[in-house]
C-alpha cells in the first residue's frame, strides 16, 4: 500500500447539501466544528475515497469537486468501502473510529443527489465517530489500524488438563470463530488454554480477558452439576449483565429432540468489554451452540461498543 493522505477537508452548515473545501477542519468530542454532522452520535466524520470520486467521474462525464458527496475527508491511497466498523483511523493526534460503512440514499429528496444525480456514499463512504480531538488538513498522512477481534478460549477439564485425553471441544470452538470472521475478512486473533475444572484459574484467566479487552470468551464444559462443574458460577460472578436469551433459545431448540441438551446450565453475558459464552463439553454440543452463537456475535460486539452497524 502506498501513501495514504488526506486531499481535501469539506463543511457545510446545513445537512444533505454539498460541502465545501476549508483550510483546515477542527475535530472536537461532538465531531468537526462548524458542520451540520456534528453532535452526539455514530456519525460525526463523513470520509469518501478520491478514487471512489474519480469512478463516479467516468460515468457523469464531468469533473467532481472535493465535498460534492458531502465528505468531510477526502482521502487518497486507501479503499475505504472495505472497511469495518471498530478499524481506526489516526490522523496526526486525530483519531476516529469507523462506525458505518454507507448509508441509505433519499433520492429525489437530497440536494446532492438533485445537483450530482448520483451519489457514491451510500456504498463508497464510510462514517467514524472522534475519540481523540485535533485539527485536519490537505496533505495530512493518515494511518489506517483495521480492528482485532481477540477471542480466548477455556477448555475446562481435569483429564484433557493432565493428558488423559484430547480436547477437541476447544479446537471445534476455534475452527468455527476463524472461519466465521474469515467469511467476514475481519482481522482476528484467538488464544485457547486448557485448565483443570478450577475455580481460581478460571477466575484468573477471566480476569485477565476483562483486563486485556478481549472482545470474546468462550468456555467449554463445567455447565453440568456435578461436584467439579464450577464453570458457570464462577463465570457468573464476573458478569456485568446476562444475555438469557441466547441459551434459553439453545437449550429449547435442541432439547425438543434431545431431553439432556436441557440439562445444561450455560450462561451468556458481558464482562467489562468482553462477551462471555459458557458452552458444554462435548463437541456435539459446542457445534450445536456455536452455530446459533454466531450468528449474533458480531452485532453483540458492535452494541457493546456503541456502534450502529445496521
Amino acid at each position: 500500500m502506498g501513501e495514504i493522505k488526506v486531499v481535501s477537508v469539506n463543511i457545510s452548515e446545513e445537512k444533505g447539501v454539498i460541502k465545501k473545501p476549508v483550510e483546515e477542519i477542527l475535530l472536537n468530542e461532538k465531531g468537526i466544528e462548524k458542520d451540520a454532522h456534528a453532535g452526539d452520535w455514530h456519525r460525526q466524520v463523513s470520509l469518501l475515497a478520491k478514487e471512489s470520486i474519480e469512478k463516479f467521474e467516468e460515468v457523469l462525464g464531468r469533473k467532481l469537486e472535493y465535498g460534492e458527496f458531502a465528505e468531510n475527508i477526502t482521502t487518497e491511497g486507501i479503499t475505504l468501502y472495505k472497511a469495518k466498523p471498530g478499524d481506526r483511523i489516526y490522523i496526526g493526534d486525530v483519531e476516529l473510529e469507523v462506525t458505518q460503512i454507507g448509508k441509505k440514499c433519499h433520492g429525489d429528496g437530497c440536494a446532492i443527489f438533485s445537483q450530482v444525480g448520483k451519489c457514491v456514499m451510500p456504498k463508497e463512504g464510510i462514517f467514524a465517530k472522534v475519540l481523540k480531538t485535533g485539527t485536519v488538513k490537505a496533505g495530512d498522512k493518515i494511518k489506517y489500524l483495521p480492528k482485532v477481534i481477540k477471542v480466548f478460549i477455556v477448555t475446562l477439564s481435569d483429564r484433557a488438563s493432565k493428558g488423559e485425553y484430547e480436547d477437541k471441544s476447544g479446537p471445534k470452538i476455534y475452527e468455527m470463530i476463524s472461519n466465521y470472521y474469515k467469511s467476514l475478512e475481519m482481522e482476528h486473533f484467538i488464544d485457547h488454554q486448557i485448565i483443570p475444572d478450577d475455580a481460581s484459574k478460571l477466575d484468573m484467566i477471566l480476569e485477565n480477558a476483562k483486563e486485556e479487552m478481549y472482545d470474546v470468551v468462550i468456555t467449554t464444559g463445567g455447565t453440568g452439576i456435578g461436584p467439579r462443574d464450577i464453570t458457570v458460577e464462577t463465570v457468573q460472578s464476573k458478569l456485568d449483565k446476562e444475555i438469557p436469551g441466547i441459551m434459553e433459545m439453545i437449550r429449547i431448540k435442541y432439547g425438543q429432540e434431545k431431553p439432556n441438551a436441557l440439562l445444561s446450565r450455560g450462561v451468556a453475558g458481558v464482562m467489562g468489554n468482553s462477551l462471555v459464552y459458557t458452552l458444554p463439553g462435548s463437541v456435539k454440543a459446542v457445534q450445536e451452540y456455536m452455530t446459533e452463537i454466531l450468528k449474533t456475535l458480531q452485532h453483540l460486539i458492535y452494541m457493546l461498543h456503541e456502534i450502529d452497524a445496521h
